[in-house]
């Protein structure tokens, strides 16, 4: 048998496996094609957690994927626990676990995050706290909505919040309550759900229509099988809203709290939202759809004439 037939009769005895991308191949070429198909199947789960939750991913070739998923390594924080693993992170996320790794070792050089070596987990870091209250100390509508909500609170005896949308939830920005009040702590960064509290559901009836219906898509895929009852409390608050001008949350959020929400509009556009309320020992539904909440539009209406 010459060489060249038993070169060509060796190579045909090894095995040969499909591809899925293109004819099939040798085994020892098996190897290539098979990292190139963990690299997309990768790329299609990455974003469990933006696809539940981030409405606004624009879809364009300028938003920066490794940006993102270094932005929601950060959020899983508000998810969780104050001290996470990698483990907990790429749960909470939907991120391979070697991409948290490489995003977590990142945020850890540049002070966002810090890292435990006793409990080998991570923590948010000073970083964050500096972005935040940069944020927060340069909100002129802060500055000047704080004199009536203290005001406000001192003489409904409540405690009054002013909130921000972010993603299906709302944070309080400031809250104020009288000194006697021990009760509904809401230091600035509380994060209360969106579809549930006072504060969320006047924010989501005063969103122009489109956006709207997009928040509560991303509310239908978040609740699930408890999505019609949702729903229809509101559709509810969004009817009285219309007619009254404000949205209750009646044990809603929190079994043992009254609360009132109205929408805060600024000169730029953009929304808000304010919120009172108190324990249902304290506060009854009558007084508060009677009167606290009339008060809470009329509170509103006189920040928006400071032109904020």
């Amino acid at each position: 048998m010459t060489k060249l037939a038993l070169l060509l009769r060796s190579r045909s005895r090894l095995p040969r496996l499909a591809c899925p991308f293109g004819r099939a191949r040798p085994a020892e070429q098996w190897a290539i094609c098979y990292r190139a198909r963990r690299r997309l199947t990768t790329r299609q789960t990455d974003t469990t957690m933006s696809n539940i939750e981030d409405t606004d991913t624009p879809k364009d070739r300028k938003f920066v994927e490794a940006l993102s998923r270094g932005l929601d390594v950060l959020r899983a924080f508000t998810h969780g626990s104050v001290v996470m693993g990698n483990q907990d992170i790429a749960r909470i996320t939907g991120l391979p676990k070697p991409t948290v790794s490489r995003m977590t070792y990142t945020l850890t050089k540049l002070g966002y995050l810090s890292y435990s070596p006793q409990l080998e987990k991570y923590q948010l870091d000073s970083g964050v706290l500096a972005l935040g209250y940069a944020y927060v100390s340069n909100l002129r509508v802060r500055q000047l909505a704080k004199p009536y909500m203290d005001e406000f609170s001192r003489r409904t005896n409540t405690s009054v919040g002013l909130t921000c949308r972010d993603r299906l939830s709302m944070i309080y920005i400031e809250n104020c309550r009288p000194a006697e009040v021990s009760t509904l702590r809401m230091d600035a960064g509380v994060r209360l759900p969106l579809a549930t509290t006072a504060a969320g559901r006047a924010f989501l009836a005063a969103t122009p229509d489109k956006e709207r219906e997009h928040l509560m898509g991303a509310l239908e895929t978040k609740y699930g099988d408890d999505w019609a009852n949702m729903k229809q409390s509101l559709d509810g608050s969004f009817a009285e809203f219309r007619q009254h001008g404000f949205c209750l949350s009646l044990g809603d959020w929190d079994r043992n709290v009254m609360a009132a929400g109205v929408p805060l509009h600024l000169a730029d556009g953009s929304i808000m939202a304010l919120t009172c309320g108190a324990p249902s020992f304290q506060l009854s539904e009558e007084t508060l759809r009677g009167s606290l909440a009339h008060q809470l539009e009329m509170l509103a209406r006189d920040i928006e004439s400071l032109g904020v």
